[in-house]
């Protein structure tokens, strides 16, 4: 065996990988915690006496705060570093759910779960999805595809667990469970990230054409630089793309089990469809990933809205529990390959340095489109007494923002 061999046996891990972990676990927080609310809206319907839709502002509220944070947030981790953010979420975060759990009033929730614990999310929502593509090049789509399939497994992990804890000890002690479980986690991952790899210690084989994750050194360059992406036509095509994408997630996510009810079949049914598209979206995070970073990553991230769109389209037509299982499969694992590639989509478009603050910037598409497509789908049924020009409206909307997407590459490229 020659020295060579010796050394490349030696040598160890690229440290990119334990980043992805850190990632995972970021993502694994942010939505195990926020998509779990519906677990708890029916014991605080019960104790606060309001309606659905007022209950459901807590959720609206940390939605909007989660996205609406990441603009200012980003430029706070491009200047301070990943590990102080992690760190500072991990003391946020759980005030937050310890705050929840201690409301005596439904504006008191809004405040602590909507609010306090909102932006502490959006502070590792930035870290986990912005820092992956400092680390990686020709694997970002694979690497990014790990890192966000935090989401799917927190979906299928956290509110199934807070549902038993709630039967067994009470919706507000779960909370406060919570937040412990909370606070150990971010504390792990604020010890693992590292913001980037030194320029001399990128592989050569992840970083081909020369390592450019730095970000500016003072805080006028990044405005001036975040500023002239902002400006920019491709830039304003990729956060319209995602406004009108991401309406068919909002319409799904909020409206599918009522829609189940709806067509006869029973609330179960829509629950454990709800529960198949995370569990697909994790697997397609990996899988279709892994296969954007061989085929093109902006050619799949199109192709995979493209096809959310076109599954909310035909949701109408499945009335039965294997259409509903069948469309859970289409459009959790295209729902997957397009959450693998939302950070390395701004990378390839936008380049590396200030990526924290370009994605954060453009997640404000998900606020937009997390607050409005939810209501004017609830509208349209209260007036038309079905989803189903909702569900269709919206697909053909994702089918332009995935165009748009297209056209944003495009003319980035030139």
């Amino acid at each position: 065996m020659d020295c060579t061999a010796v050394v490349r046996i030696m040598r160890r891990p690229y440290y990119g990988w334990i980043v992805v972990l850190a990632c995972f676990l970021g993502t694994f927080v942010v939505f195990g915690l926020s998509y779990s609310f519906g677990v708890f809206l029916d014991r605080m319907l019960e104790e606060f006496g309001r309606s659905r839709g007022a209950t459901t502002v807590a959720f609206g509220v940390q939605t909007l705060l989660i996205y609406v944070g990441a603009v200012a947030v980003g430029v706070f981790v491009d200047r301070h570093g990943a590990r102080r953010t992690l760190l500072a979420a991990a003391v946020i975060v759980p005030l937050g759910l310890v705050l929840t759990s201690r409301a005596t009033s439904l504006l008191a929730v809004v405040v602590a779960f909507g609010v306090v614990t909102g932006f502490g999310l959006s502070l590792v929502y930035v870290v986990s999805y912005a820092t992956v593509p400092r680390w990686f090049d020709r694997r970002l789509g694979l690497a990014g595809g790990v890192a966000s399939s935090g989401l799917g497994v927190g979906m299928l992990v956290v509110a199934p667990a807070s549902s038993r804890l709630i039967d067994r000890v009470g919706w507000r002690t779960a909370f406060l469970l919570l937040a412990g479980v909370a606070a150990v986690v971010l504390v792990v991952a604020a010890f693992l990230i590292r913001d980037e790899p030194a320029p001399e210690s990128a592989p050569a084989s992840e970083f081909p054409d020369g390592f450019d994750g730095a970000a500016s050194h003072s805080l006028r360059a990044t405005l001036t630089h975040l500023s002239a992406v902002a400006r920019s036509g491709p830039f304003l095509l990729v956060v319209v793309g995602w406004v009108l994408i991401y309406a068919t997630l909002y319409v799904v996510f909020v409206h599918l089990v009522v829609h189940a009810t709806d067509v006869g079949l029973t609330r179960t049914t829509g629950a454990a469809a709800l529960g198949l598209v995370g569990l697909a979206s994790a697997l397609g995070r990996i899988a279709i990933g892994h296969l954007a970073d061989r085929i093109g990553r902006v050619r799949v991230f199109v192709g995979c809205s493209a096809t959310m769109g076109a599954a909310t389209i035909a949701l109408p037509a499945f009335e039965s529990a294997a259409g509903f299982v069948a469309f859970a499969l289409v459009y959790g694992l295209a729902y997957g390959g397009n959450g693998a590639l939302l950070a390395p989509l701004i990378a390839d478009t936008f380049g590396r340095a200030n990526l924290n603050a370009i994605f954060g910037l453009a997640s404000g598409a998900f606020a937009a489109s997390g607050l409005a497509s939810p209501y004017l789908a609830g509208a349209a049924h209260d007036v038309l007494g079905t989803y189903d020009h909702a569900f269709v409206a919206s697909g053909f909307a994702a089918l332009l923002g995935a165009l748009a997407i297209a056209l944003a590459h495009r003319r980035a490229s030139r």
